[in-house]
């Protein structure tokens, strides 16, 4: 994944072309913990939650994909380089407003932020379409994130440059090194078409694009991903075999609860009740980022909300909308609520 997304911005096409089918059908080498550390990782490898067979390289080094650590923002009434329907991760927290393209994500992944008082990284997976936001506070800490350069199930491990722990990107799960097995906190966040949030926030504070430019941005350089039958071979895990495994599907956590429904399911079913106080439900159009070369031009595909009903009161719960693979990889056993075949 990772060497074709970094490198396309400075190939000419015909060679871009041919490295990106170089990446997908080359095997993706499994690392050892002394490769790890000659790579550059201080992580203590002696202590881990998963098998450290599943993680593979995806190409690049350590910090291959540069995380954005020092953002500047415009506001959104003024962003002219953003279409329409482009989506963006929209976060709303400490009477603060501020809105991630993904046009931007796609190239640096992870945005270690401020908003109001609370240290947050915004961060998005291509390979998995899963848009997540942490709380960057951590026993005391505040951390750093950058990303490893490797893969598990298809999904972002990041790492910590405070005590190099890497982390799942999915979950928040710490699963290799000091806080393997701890969590960090997610916040709830949305994706939306930026035209929802000029309209609704139009003094939003958008991240603006790196200057000078360090990728080719309002670029998709994972053209027509989210059409094809199955991920880039660089997933080696199982997949579904009731749905399509690239078909999107919202996955809902509410505490130590997880619910799931396609995202059809959402759109013709209208508001479902996924608990006694849990709702998701329909809230508009966007762009698909992995459509088209154009970022803002993809298929038409849908926005969601998710809440919890307290005291009269909506509650904005986390939540992702991803592919079926990756739900299956993640939560094997949770039902997902569309599927129609057996």
């Amino acid at each position: 994944m990772r060497f074709y997304s970094v490198q396309l911005s400075c190939l000419a096409p015909c060679i871009a072309l041919a490295m990106i089918v170089v990446c997908i059908l080359a095997p993706s080498a499994k690392a050892s913990p002394d490769q790890w550390r000659r790579a550059g990782f201080s992580t203590d490898f002696t202590k881990t939650s998963i098998d450290l067979n599943s993680i593979f390289s995806g190409g690049p080094p350590k910090d291959g994909i540069p995380s954005i650590d020092k953002p500047a923002f415009q506001p959104a009434s003024s962003v002219d380089w953003i279409q329409d329907r482009e989506p963006v991760i929209l976060l709303e927290l400490d009477d603060a407003v501020k809105a991630y393209p993904l046009q931007i994500l796609i190239w640096h992944e992870i945005v270690n932020d401020r908003i109001g008082e609370t240290p947050v990284s915004v961060t998005y997976c291509p390979l998995c379409n899963s848009s997540i936001v942490f709380d960057r506070r951590f026993d005391g800490d505040v951390l750093d994130f950058g990303t490893t350069g490797l893969l598990r199930n298809s999904d972002l491990v990041m790492y910590d440059r405070q005590t190099e722990t890497w982390w799942q990107q999915f979950t928040g799960e710490g699963i290799v090194g000091t806080h393997a097995g701890r969590d960090l906190k997610m916040i709830p966040s949305r994706v939306v078409a930026f035209e929802a949030v000029r309209k609704t926030h139009p003094q939003a504070a958008v991240l603006a694009r790196p200057s000078p430019p360090r990728r080719n941005y309002g670029s998709n350089p994972y053209v027509g991903y989210d059409s094809r039958s199955a991920p880039y071979p660089l997933y080696r895990g199982d997949l579904p075999d009731n749905i399509n495994p690239m078909a999107r599907v919202v996955v809902v956590r509410d505490g130590n609860q997880i619910f799931a429904a396609t995202l059809d399911h959402v759109r013709t079913a209208g508001p479902i009740s996924l608990s006694e106080n849990v709702r998701l439900r329909w809230s508009g159009e966007q762009a698909s980022i992995l459509d088209q070369r154009e970022t803002g031009s993809g298929r038409s595909i849908g926005s969601v909300e998710a809440v919890r009903t307290e005291n009269d009161r909506e509650v904005p719960l986390v939540h992702d909308v991803t592919f079926a693979f990756v739900a299956n990889a993640f939560h094997p056993d949770i039902a997902i609520l569309g599927i129609t075949s057996p």
